[in-house]
This record gives structure tokens, sequence and C-alpha cells, in this order.
């Protein structure tokens, strides 16, 4: 077991849960961590369950105890966030329901007829369809090579992309098929040089890889809180770079603020925050925080990433596996591993393990055009992704249903 696992113990009773309300014979190995982190850190579950009872009241809605003691508790989260990712001041943290949301709200809190996007070859479909419904407004994008482990030539690729109307670059800070990581923070001073922002999807990189938005120049960080954050589903984050940087809105209504004006407020958090927030998963975010810094993203990555490794290299050696990547490692993936196997779709193969309770992604991912990148659009893969809790027991469980086939 490795170091960062020691003192989780009592989170593998979420998996004795699950089974024991009849969701299947045996332990369950869960490694679909790409999509939802499993199971979730105690504290986590404590804090959803707490805040029904404690925070109950609408934050910044009324001049009671409870509604002012709930204000400050999202305050706080968004605090933490803050100084998780370096970003200026608790107002540049927005909630939403989840990091597609976010992606939305910046494209098309952005973006005017005539402008030019540049995103990635690894774009999952929270940014290319997004992109495909304003191409009807008279917004273009281009696609850019993300040359794996050569961050010289993928900065060349997305510089021959820039056009004098390029106005936004939207690139995912890793593949969430393959793992392969785009040099996000090189790019965002490549925009920069052409009057350009950035926005970068964090879906999969939040909680796992570091992430600072102050040193990297980052315009628009957007993440899913129930993934490396170990948050709940329901809640995700824009992370600005510059309050002042204001993005025309998609949602109006009421925010507790202002009320005696018919607009908008102006100022973030509240002008993208229309109506009540997800006060549970916001309070329940926030452990997850907790739960990843204290842990610090730096051995996150380094552990997770050794664990992928060890099941590359397992996977590897058995015959009617493909591979898709070299081994996992610094700084070039995140701990993913995408495969198939000989004469299987990849949606047989992962029936196959399901029955032997073992957890895992398969088919296209929501995310066509890493596969197209890849060759593997016809069935896609079978994706592999672990989690701190992930143990390498269950790696081998894994390798050895796989020999089977």
């Amino acid at each position: 077991m490795n170091s960062i696992n020691h003192n989780n113990h009592n989170n593998y009773n979420n998996y004795n849960s699950y089974n024991s309300a009849g969701g299947g014979k045996g332990r369950m190995i869960y490694l679909d961590n790409s999509a939802t982190t499993y199971p979730k850190p105690q504290s986590v579950i404590r804090a959803i369950s707490g805040a029904v009872v404690r925070y109950g009241a609408n934050p910044g809605r009324g001049g009671f105890p409870m509604s002012i003691e709930t204000g400050e508790a999202v305050y706080a989260c968004r605090r933490d966030i803050a100084a998780m990712f370096g970003a200026p001041g608790p107002e540049c943290v927005v909630f939403g329901a989840n990091c597609t949301g976010a992606l939305n709200l910046v494209m098309k809190g952005t973006l005017k007829p005539g402008d030019h996007v540049v995103v990635s070859d690894m774009e999952h479909n929270a940014v290319m369809r997004p992109l495909e419904a304003l191409k009807e407004r008279g917004v273009t994008y281009s696609v850019a090579e993300v040359v794996p482990e050569d961050n010289d030539a993928t900065l060349d690729r997305f510089r021959k992309a820039i056009t004098p109307k390029t106005k936004l670059l939207v690139c995912t800070q890793a593949s969430n098929v393959f793992g392969i990581r785009a040099p996000v923070e090189r790019l965002a001073a490549l925009c920069h040089q052409y009057g350009a922002k950035i926005c970068v999807d964090a879906a999969q990189s939040a909680g796992v890889v570091p992430i600072n938005i102050g040193e990297s120049g980052i315009d628009y960080l957007c993440c899913a809180g129930h993934k490396g954050l170990y948050g709940p589903m329901g809640i995700g984050i824009l992370v600005l770079g510059d309050p002042g940087d204001k993005l025309a809105t998609l949602v109006e209504g009421g925010t507790g603020t202002q009320s005696r004006s018919l607009m908008q407020p102006d100022d973030p958090p509240e002008r993208y925050e229309a109506g009540t927030i997800n006060v549970p998963g916001i309070i329940a975010l926030r452990s997850g925080v907790n739960f990843v810094m204290n842990k610090g993203p730096e051995n996150i990555y380094r552990e997770e990433l050794a664990m992928a490794a060890y099941l590359h290299r397992g996977l590897s050696k058995l015959p009617k596996v493909r591979l898709y990547t070299d081994e996992p490692r610094a700084p070039w993936y995140v701990p993913v591993v995408s495969f198939n196997v000989e004469g299987m779709k990849s949606e047989e193969a992962g029936e196959y393990l399901g029955r032997k309770n073992i957890a895992v992604r398969c088919g296209l991912h929501c995310a066509p055009c890493a596969h197209m990148k890849m060759g593997t659009e016809a069935g896609g893969t079978v994706r592999a992704s672990v989690s701190v809790f992930t143990r390498r027991q269950e790696l081998d469980a894994l390798i050895r249903a796989v020999s089977g086939l």
C-alpha cells in the first residue's frame, strides 16, 4: 500500500456500504475516478450531512444567525479555493453546477460574432459542443495538435493556429481519455503575446497536479468539484484570474445583493450566481479541498502516477492488450490508463469487468476528438483511473481479470 493511503482505511467502509445495500456481490473495485472519485473522504460525507442541519438557510438572504453563518461558511470555501489555486481573492471563485457550466459561461460570456478560438485536439464535448453552438453566432475555431511529451512542438502548433481574430484559447490541461497533459502555462504566455486569453479545463487536473493561476497567467480556470477535489456531484467552479474581467451573464436573477436594481450586479461572484446556490455541495467541497491540501497535490500526483504506471506495466505484459500511450510519468501525464483487448469491443470488456465487480469506463468518454487523435474513434477504449484510495492489489485484480480475456 502506498504511503498516501495509510490513514484511509475508514473510507473503504463506503465500498462496504455500497455492497451491503445490494450494489454488488463482493467488494467493488472502483477505477472510474476520472468520471467521479469514489469513495469520498469521511470528512466530506460528514460535511454534506451536517450542512443540511447546520447551514439550512439561504446565504446572504437574511439577517438572522443561520443565514449569516451559512454565508460565512460559503465564503470560507471561496477563500480556501482561492488560496489553493493562487487566485487574487475569494471574490474570484464562482460556483455553479459543474465544470461544463463554467466552460459555457466563459465561452458564451466572452465570444462575439467574428471572434476566433483555438482549442486542442483532446477536448471534451464540454468544450466542443458549446463551440459548435457558437458557430451559429459567427464564432469560428481552429484545432491545434498537442504533441505528447514535446511541449515545444505543441506550442508551435498552437502558434500557427492563432489568427488576428483569435480572442480565446480553450485547452484541457489533461485528456480525460489518455491522460496526456498540455503545457497550459506556456500556452497562457503564448496567447497573451497575441492579445488573447486562455481558459483551462481542469476537470482532470484540479486536485491532482498543482495549479497556481497567479503564477501561470491562466485567465479562467474551470474545475469539477466531484473529481480530484473529492466533493460531491453537482458542484463546479470557475476561478477568475482577474475579478475585474466581466463576462456576459448566461443567467440573471436574485443574488441577495442590490435588490432594488433590476440589473444583474457587476461584481463577481454574485454577477454569475443568480438564484440559490448549492450550499451543501459547497460545504462538502470545502472539506474535499482541505483533504487535498492536507495531503498536498504534489504528493497526490506523484503517488497516483506511480499507481497508474504500475497498472500500465502490468497490462503491457498481456499479449492481447493494446495500450495507446507510453507509461504515465511526470510531467507528461495524469494517472489515467486507456487500453483495448484484441478481438473485443471496449463495451464488452467493460461488461466483463463489471461482472467481476471492477468499475471502469468504456466507449468514447464524451471526448470523440481525443479518440480521433489516437485512432480509437470507432470503438473507444477501456479507461482505468485511480484515486488516493486506490490500492495496488486492486490493480493486480484488474490485471488478472484482463489476462483472462
